[in-house]
Protein backbone atom coordinates (compact mmCIF):
# COMPACT_ATOMS: atom_id res chain seq x y z
CA UNK A 1 0.00 0.00 0.00
CA UNK A 2 3.11 2.17 0.90
CA UNK A 3 4.59 1.61 -2.34
CA UNK A 4 1.33 2.02 -4.17
CA UNK A 5 1.49 6.26 -3.04
CA UNK A 6 5.40 6.35 -3.08
CA UNK A 7 4.67 5.55 -7.44
CA UNK A 8 1.93 7.82 -7.18
CA UNK A 9 4.05 10.71 -6.21
CA UNK A 10 6.97 9.54 -8.16
CA UNK A 11 5.12 10.02 -11.63
CA UNK A 12 5.81 12.49 -13.72
CA UNK A 13 3.77 16.13 -14.08
CA UNK A 14 0.59 14.04 -14.23
CA UNK A 15 0.65 13.98 -10.93
CA UNK A 16 1.39 17.40 -9.90
CA UNK A 17 -0.69 19.01 -7.01
CA UNK A 18 -1.70 22.17 -9.35
CA UNK A 19 -5.38 23.50 -10.16
CA UNK A 20 -4.97 21.71 -13.33
CA UNK A 21 -4.37 18.29 -12.53
CA UNK A 22 -5.90 18.40 -8.74
CA UNK A 23 -8.59 15.91 -8.06
CA UNK A 24 -12.05 16.48 -7.93
CA UNK A 25 -12.31 19.00 -11.53
CA UNK A 26 -14.51 17.52 -13.55
CA UNK A 27 -15.80 18.72 -17.03
CA UNK A 28 -17.21 20.71 -18.59
CA UNK A 29 -16.88 23.59 -15.06
CA UNK A 30 -13.47 21.84 -14.06
CA UNK A 31 -11.83 23.50 -10.67
CA UNK A 32 -15.15 25.00 -9.01
CA UNK A 33 -13.27 27.99 -7.49
CA UNK A 34 -15.64 31.11 -7.85
CA UNK A 35 -13.41 33.15 -5.27
CA UNK A 36 -10.15 32.23 -6.60
CA UNK A 37 -9.20 30.77 -3.66
CA UNK A 38 -7.25 28.26 -5.49
CA UNK A 39 -6.06 30.80 -7.93
CA UNK A 40 -4.08 32.22 -5.43
CA UNK A 41 -2.43 29.34 -3.64
CA UNK A 42 1.15 27.29 -3.63
CA UNK A 43 1.07 24.02 -3.48
CA UNK A 44 0.93 23.66 -0.15
CA UNK A 45 -1.91 26.24 0.83
CA UNK A 46 -3.55 23.68 -2.34
CA UNK A 47 -3.02 20.41 -0.51
CA UNK A 48 -4.46 22.12 3.17
CA UNK A 49 -8.02 23.47 1.58
CA UNK A 50 -8.17 20.11 0.07
CA UNK A 51 -7.19 18.18 3.03
CA UNK A 52 -10.04 20.53 4.73
CA UNK A 53 -12.57 19.94 2.50
CA UNK A 54 -11.81 15.97 2.29
CA UNK A 55 -12.62 16.18 6.26
CA UNK A 56 -15.96 18.33 5.94
CA UNK A 57 -16.96 16.28 2.99
CA UNK A 58 -16.09 12.85 5.15
CA UNK A 59 -18.00 14.51 8.40
CA UNK A 60 -20.94 15.40 6.13
CA UNK A 61 -21.04 11.90 4.72
CA UNK A 62 -21.32 10.52 8.33
CA UNK A 63 -23.96 12.92 9.67
CA UNK A 64 -26.37 12.47 6.13
CA UNK A 65 -26.54 8.94 7.01
CA UNK A 66 -26.59 9.56 10.70
CA UNK A 67 -29.83 11.58 10.19
CA UNK A 68 -31.43 9.09 8.51
CA UNK A 69 -30.17 6.44 10.50
CA UNK A 70 -30.50 8.08 14.15
CA UNK A 71 -34.25 8.76 12.93
CA UNK A 72 -35.41 5.46 11.34
CA UNK A 73 -34.08 3.58 14.26
CA UNK A 74 -35.70 5.62 17.12
CA UNK A 75 -36.81 4.14 20.25
CA UNK A 76 -35.63 0.91 18.51
CA UNK A 77 -32.24 0.53 19.12
CA UNK A 78 -30.69 -1.04 23.28
CA UNK A 79 -27.67 2.06 22.64
CA UNK A 80 -29.80 4.43 24.25
CA UNK A 81 -32.42 2.39 25.45
CA UNK A 82 -35.16 4.69 24.10
CA UNK A 83 -34.60 7.68 25.75
CA UNK A 84 -33.38 9.98 22.27
CA UNK A 85 -36.53 10.69 20.24
CA UNK A 86 -37.93 13.56 17.72
CA UNK A 87 -35.85 15.12 15.07
CA UNK A 88 -32.17 14.17 14.81
CA UNK A 89 -31.19 18.27 14.84
CA UNK A 90 -31.89 17.36 18.44
CA UNK A 91 -30.67 14.16 19.31
CA UNK A 92 -26.96 14.94 20.87
CA UNK A 93 -28.91 17.01 23.48
CA UNK A 94 -30.43 14.15 24.83
CA UNK A 95 -27.55 11.91 24.71
CA UNK A 96 -26.32 10.31 28.49
CA UNK A 97 -22.84 12.46 29.25
CA UNK A 98 -20.97 9.44 29.16
CA UNK A 99 -20.99 9.54 25.03
CA UNK A 100 -19.56 12.58 25.27
CA UNK A 101 -16.87 11.50 26.80
CA UNK A 102 -16.28 8.40 24.90
CA UNK A 103 -16.96 10.71 21.30
CA UNK A 104 -14.70 13.38 22.48
CA UNK A 105 -11.96 10.35 23.20
CA UNK A 106 -12.50 8.92 19.79
CA UNK A 107 -12.20 12.26 17.79
CA UNK A 108 -9.32 13.24 19.42
CA UNK A 109 -7.93 9.87 18.94
CA UNK A 110 -8.45 10.21 14.95
CA UNK A 111 -7.60 13.72 14.98
CA UNK A 112 -4.26 13.12 16.78
CA UNK A 113 -3.31 9.95 14.20
CA UNK A 114 -4.18 12.40 11.36
CA UNK A 115 -1.76 15.05 12.41
CA UNK A 116 0.97 12.56 12.62
CA UNK A 117 0.57 11.11 9.33
CA UNK A 118 -0.57 14.24 7.59
CA UNK A 119 1.84 16.86 8.89
CA UNK A 120 5.30 17.85 9.27
CA UNK A 121 6.24 18.21 13.42
CA UNK A 122 5.93 21.63 14.87
CA UNK A 123 9.19 21.70 15.61
CA UNK A 124 10.56 21.27 12.03
CA UNK A 125 8.14 23.62 10.78
CA UNK A 126 9.91 27.33 9.43
CA UNK A 127 8.05 29.83 11.79
CA UNK A 128 6.53 31.19 7.93
CA UNK A 129 4.63 27.90 6.97
CA UNK A 130 2.38 26.92 9.48
CA UNK A 131 0.73 23.68 9.54
CA UNK A 132 2.77 22.30 6.84
CA UNK A 133 2.04 19.10 5.29
CA UNK A 134 4.45 15.90 4.54
CA UNK A 135 6.12 16.61 1.01
CA UNK A 136 4.36 12.62 0.60
CA UNK A 137 1.24 12.65 1.85
CA UNK A 138 -1.69 13.15 -0.56
CA UNK A 139 -4.16 14.68 1.33
CA UNK A 140 -7.28 12.60 2.98
CA UNK A 141 -4.97 9.44 2.17
CA UNK A 142 -4.70 8.05 5.96
CA UNK A 143 -3.45 4.87 5.49
CA UNK A 144 -7.25 3.17 6.09
CA UNK A 145 -8.02 1.06 3.53
CA UNK A 146 -9.58 -2.16 5.75
CA UNK A 147 -11.69 -3.26 3.07
CA UNK A 148 -8.78 -3.18 0.35
CA UNK A 149 -11.01 -0.43 -1.85
CA UNK A 150 -7.53 1.55 -2.47
CA UNK A 151 -6.93 1.47 -6.66
CA UNK A 152 -3.43 0.67 -7.34
CA UNK A 153 -3.34 2.24 -10.69
CA UNK A 154 -2.82 6.11 -10.01
CA UNK A 155 -5.61 6.53 -12.91
CA UNK A 156 -8.47 4.77 -11.04
CA UNK A 157 -7.39 6.25 -8.11
CA UNK A 158 -7.70 9.31 -8.97
CA UNK A 159 -10.84 8.56 -10.60
CA UNK A 160 -11.94 7.24 -7.19
CA UNK A 161 -10.64 10.46 -5.66
CA UNK A 162 -12.64 12.86 -7.58
CA UNK A 163 -15.78 10.51 -6.98
CA UNK A 164 -15.24 10.84 -2.71
CA UNK A 165 -14.87 14.66 -3.67
CA UNK A 166 -18.17 14.60 -5.18
CA UNK A 167 -19.97 12.57 -2.90
CA UNK A 168 -18.84 14.72 -0.08
CA UNK A 169 -20.10 17.95 -1.64
CA UNK A 170 -23.05 16.54 -2.24
CA UNK A 171 -23.49 15.18 1.81
CA UNK A 172 -22.25 18.84 2.40
CA UNK A 173 -25.50 20.39 0.53
CA UNK A 174 -28.13 17.62 2.40
CA UNK A 175 -26.50 17.88 5.88
CA UNK A 176 -26.70 21.48 5.53
CA UNK A 177 -30.29 20.82 3.98
CA UNK A 178 -31.21 18.42 7.13
CA UNK A 179 -30.34 20.99 9.52
CA UNK A 180 -32.41 23.33 7.55
CA UNK A 181 -35.60 21.83 7.31
CA UNK A 182 -35.60 20.62 10.62
CA UNK A 183 -34.74 23.88 12.31
CA UNK A 184 -37.30 25.47 10.30
CA UNK A 185 -41.02 23.31 11.20
CA UNK A 186 -39.08 21.05 14.06
CA UNK A 187 -39.66 17.67 12.22
CA UNK A 188 -38.07 15.26 11.47
CA UNK A 189 -36.41 14.70 7.73
CA UNK A 190 -38.29 10.92 7.54
CA UNK A 191 -41.71 12.62 8.87
CA UNK A 192 -41.74 14.78 5.20
CA UNK A 193 -40.71 11.43 3.42
CA UNK A 194 -44.13 9.79 5.22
Amino acid sequence: MKFAALALLAAPAAMAFSIDTIPGAIAPTGLFDPLGFAAKADEGTLKRYREAELTHGRVSMLATVGFLVGEAVESKTVIFNGEVTGPAITHLAQVNPVFWVLLGAGIAKAETDRAKIGWVEPKDVPFDKPGLLRDTYIPGNLEFDPLGLKPEDPEAFFEMQTKELQNGRLAMLAAAGFLAQELVDGKGILEHLA
